[in-house]
């Protein structure tokens, strides 16, 4: 089969360009892929994605744009969840149970981290909520601990930052929620010596899991 390709004419206004594109995907557009179809940099890409960002940011829009490091996605705002469900007849997924949440509130907020960090600060095994995130998605491994053993350090997912509405880590709500100097210290000693605790390194390429 013959492949077809449209015959693009000059682009008079590359936002509502941009807009139409990651609209019509429903998935977060790479922002290489913006470059191409546009004909602008990245530089100029990411400029555009941030003024179109802030402009949906608006109280009077029902979508906003959220922009990740490498793509973007068009996504509705949480307050109209409930009217979304409701006209479209979606019924609402599973929530994460108490459990899971505690856990991924200690990813999100200490990332990277071993499932004996985790362990440590809750005080009790893990390995049931962690695996249940990391089949939603939600975490995944980051690198590898350079310590006896070579644990999985493990941090939060892109699908995360949507499913939570984020564009970065950086946007992740202020926490006053101390942890316990008992707990502190036992999650430290079980990665390594108080002493040595700036000398930890993670080792990106990982090849493996647990």
């Amino acid at each position: 089969m013959e492949h077809l390709e449209e015959n693009l004419q000059p682009i008079k206004n590359v936002e509502s360009c941009i807009e139409a594109v990651v609209f019509a995907a429903g998935y977060p557009v790479p922002y290489h892929k913006l470059a191409d179809v546009t004909g602008l940099g990245l530089r100029e890409i990411r400029t555009l994605v941030a003024h179109i960002a802030e402009k949906y940011a608006a109280e009077e829009h029902g979508i906003m744009l959220l922009a990740f490091e490498d793509s973007c996605q068009f996504c509705t705002k949480e307050q109209y969840g409930p009217y979304i469900r409701e006209a479209l007849s979606i019924r609402r997924g599973g929530n994460l149970s108490a459990s899971s949440m505690e856990v991924l509130a200690i990813v999100a907020y200490n990332q990277p981290v071993t499932r004996a960090f985790v362990d440590a600060v809750r005080g009790v095994d893990s390995n049931y909520a962690v695996n249940s995130l990391i089949d939603k998605e939600l975490i995944g491994p980051v690198g590898r601990l350079d310590a006896p053993g070579r644990p999985v350090l493990y941090g939060t997912t892109e699908k995360f930052l949507r499913v939570f509405g984020l564009s970065s880590l950086k946007d992740l709500p202020e926490t006053e929620i101390q942890l316990p100097d008992d707990k502190g210290k036992e999650a430290m000693n079980i990665i390594t010596d108080e002493e040595n605790v700036e000398q930890l390194s993670i080792d990106s390429a990982v090849s493996d899991t647990e």
